[in-house]
């Protein structure tokens, strides 16, 4: 596993849109110099070089959240750990195979390393990227396996990874992320919506487990969202259907933010084993 590590002070960078005069205080306030409501916390963010995970990422940062971006893209990882560390946080650049035990055991150490805890790990990662309409028959055993290991797989090996850490502190949040097509299913995609309901059993089971730890387990269900991996399924995604969305439009990535936040911070210390649908009413339950 290569790692690039950078915990690199808030002045080589600059500190865009904060009001705050040194860098020590830039780390200490968010945006507009208000305190965030992760303030001092360290998160771990799988698939965090690009998509949701970069949004999460850098949306953490802005509360105050130290961030060790793991992604098995290298590049993509170090440029969101740039982004991170220009807003006057710490961040960790990681690429890992969330697949493999050695790799995630190693991740977490590293973390623990640099940023000195792990409060929050979001299992992001996951194989959606131009996987393509196809009946269930047309899928391949290979690719069937290869989606379920990381889609899967990932979670629980990096969730067994962090655990220690968190078992040792006494409190953790774990966010994992389903979708909304483990309530409603979605033709043409039976592997990845099987995987994505298997993220929220995953969850429950967790979270009868860890709460003995004080560590709280749920998952966010995004609905069809905005972004460039959703994009390589559809022709043009302007004309995507909101007929039976309540609020009328196209999910952007921003809108997973709030539950996101909500979910990582101390606010949500007595909720655990649920799954937060966040589809603009699609799916109500």
């Amino acid at each position: 596993m290569l790692i690039k590590a950078g915990c690199f002070a808030a002045e080589l960078f600059g500190n865009p849109g904060y009001v705050e005069n040194t860098p020590e205080e830039g780390k200490r306030k968010g945006k507009g110099g208000k305190m965030g409501r992760l303030e001092g916390k360290k998160a771990l963010i799988t698939g965090g070089g690009r998509g949701l995970g970069k949004v999460f990422g850098l949306a953490m940062a802005d509360e105050g959240a130290d961030i060790a971006v793991v992604d098995i893209l290298e590049e993509e990882a170090q440029q969101t750990a740039r982004e991170i560390e220009a807003r006057g946080r710490s961040a960790v650049s990681l690429k890992v195979d969330v697949t493999s035990e050695e790799e995630t055991v190693r991740m977490a150490e590293e973390t623990v390393k640099q940023l000195g805890r792990i409060d929050i790990l979001v299992n992001n990662a996951a194989i959606y990227f131009g996987i393509g309409r196809r009946s269930f028959y047309e899928i391949s055993t290979e690719e069937w396996n290869k989606l379920m290991a990381v889609n899967l797989r990932g979670p629980f090996l990096c969730t067994k990874a962090v655990f220690p850490q968190m078992k040792k502190q006494k409190k953790g949040k774990i966010i994992n992320l389903s979708s909304e097509t483990a309530f409603t299913g979605s033709k043409g995609f039976i592997h990845y919506v099987t995987s994505k309901g298997g993220i929220i059993s995953f969850t429950r089971a967790l979270a009868a487990e860890l709460g003995a730890y004080n560590i709280c387990v749920n998952s966010i269900a995004p609905g069809f969202t905005d972004t460039e991996a959703s994009r390589t399924l559809t022709d043009d995604i302007t004309k995507y259907n909101v007929g039976s969305t309540p609020l009328g439009r196209l999910q952007q990535p921003e809108d997973l933010i709030g539950a996101m936040i909500f979910l990582s911070s101390d606010e949500s210390d007595f909720i655990t084993g649920q799954a937060l649908v966040i589809d603009g009413g699609r799916h109500m339950h």
